[in-house]
């Protein structure tokens, strides 16, 4: 059986582009952009057609998300973006795709070998 693709999503910053109240409830809103993913199984425009393995990385006051069916949640014990650096670099050489508008993070994760798009290319 072939992997799914792998895609992961910089909670915070996915969380934090839109000025809807999130910084309230940090974990509130990590739980929110979960259940999203998980309805919609990543992004319906993007290289896979939607069939990805997903993965929400949370860090700070978002920590204690738990993880959903077709979501995995990995909490960052410190710098979210090391932690998305390191499994984008254990990808285990499938594509690789990682949400997130951190310009400096995309560079990483570009070297590590995985594809980026910004938080509006999820549904």
């Amino acid at each position: 059986m072939e992997l799914l693709p792998l895609l992961i999503v910089d909670g915070a910053n996915v969380v934090g582009s839109v000025p809807d109240g999130w910084w309230k409830d940090r974990r509130g809103a990590a739980e929110r952009l979960r259940d999203r993913l998980a309805e919609r199984g990543g992004p319906p425009d993007g290289p896979h057609g939607g069939a990805y393995e997903i993965v929400l990385v949370v860090e700070g006051r978002a920590r204690g998300v738990e993880s959903v069916p077709g979501v995995r949640v990995e909490e960052a014990p410190g710098s979210g973006d090391d932690l998305i650096v390191e499994l984008a670099r254990d990808a285990a050489g499938r594509p690789c795709l990682v949400v997130t508008a951190d310009r400096e993070l995309r560079r990483r994760v570009a070297e590590a070998g995985a594809e980026c798009v910004g938080p509006r290319g999820l549904p």
